[in-house]
């Protein structure tokens, strides 16, 4: 059961998958979803499902490093989730997961996970980009939408978002160009347990990503008529963070075309550790370009 007044409570209740009936071929999970005003299941919630329920089948010296992912139904906000996990290999270093989500018994997500005991090797990243304001000098933008409606939605993620320059909800102010930065963070501290941590990361890093492909062409979410829905997902955990704290986002768009927009991302913590890398192709219908 959820806590309809607290939202982390209820992305961590969501998370928390039961284990169904005996090993066969398979492994089998079940988890629930947690509200969506569109009645969609959010993406992010079930590739951090799937990563959980991959993840209950590996030893425990190793830890996610890559998943792929790709939607292949929107899935029912009102229905529960069935996961299958298919253990394709276990070596000396890595193992492999296939995880499938089901609802009615058609899938609606397909993964593939990979895991490693981590070991001592080469170590380098990319910088975190200069000139970016740190979150506590970035307006709370959602405490001023002009809708309530939109503020109490946005309220109840679990997630507070800062972005840079200024979110795309209702508008898209300065110039159009397929880049942004986000501050992001749980709005509430959560277990110390290093695998939420992990998934909890993949539930982010579908929260925003889509927003460089609609801030190049000064799209805004409230476009009447705008049609948006992930088609895939991949990301690669670098090294390990606290979501509970703020981490930094920065995203861009190296191309739309034919209906189709591809945005990365590289997330980072506050002091500049990488900490993840994102890729998302998203299908987009925007009205006058029909």
């Amino acid at each position: 059961m959820t806590e309809q007044g607290d939202p982390v409570a209820n992305m961590l209740s969501v998370l928390d998958l039961s284990a169904s009936g005996a090993r066969t071929t398979e492994d089998i999970f079940t988890g629930a979803s947690h509200h969506m005003p569109t009645g969609r299941v959010f993406g992010g919630q079930v590739l951090a499902q799937a990563v959980i329920a991959a993840e209950r089948t590996i030893p425990d010296d190793r830890v996610p490093h890559s998943m792929h992912g790709y939607f292949l139904r929107p899935g029912d906000a009102s229905e529960g989730i069935t996961f299958s996990v298919d253990r394709i290999h276990d070596g000396r270093s890595f193992a492999t997961r296939r995880t499938q989500a089901f609802q009615d018994g058609v899938p609606i997500f397909s993964m593939i996970a990979s895991f490693e005991r981590e070991d001592d090797g080469l170590d380098h990243q990319e910088p975190m980009p200069g000139g970016i304001p740190g979150p506590d000098d970035v307006d709370d933008a959602e405490a001023h939408l002009e809708h309530p409606l939109s503020r109490r939605l946005l309220a109840a993620r679990p997630v507070e978002l800062r972005h840079v320059p200024s979110p795309v909800y209702e508008r898209v102010e300065g110039p159009h160009t397929p880049r942004q930065a986000v501050w992001m963070r749980t709005r509430r501290a959560i277990p110390d347990a290093p695998e939420l941590h992990r998934a909890v990361l993949a539930y982010m890093s579908d929260m925003t990503i889509q927003e460089s492909v609609l801030r190049a062409h000064g799209v805004s979410w409230s476009l009447p008529g705008l049609k948006v829905a992930s088609l895939d997902h991949a990301m690669w955990w670098h090294r390990p963070a606290r979501v509970d704290e703020w981490l930094l986002y920065v995203q861009e768009s190296p191309s739309a075309r034919a209906g189709r927009g591809l945005a990365t991302g590289r997330i980072y913590t506050r002091e500049g550790v990488l900490v993840a890398t994102v890729a998302q192709e998203i299908m987009i219908r925007v009205p006058d370009a029909e």
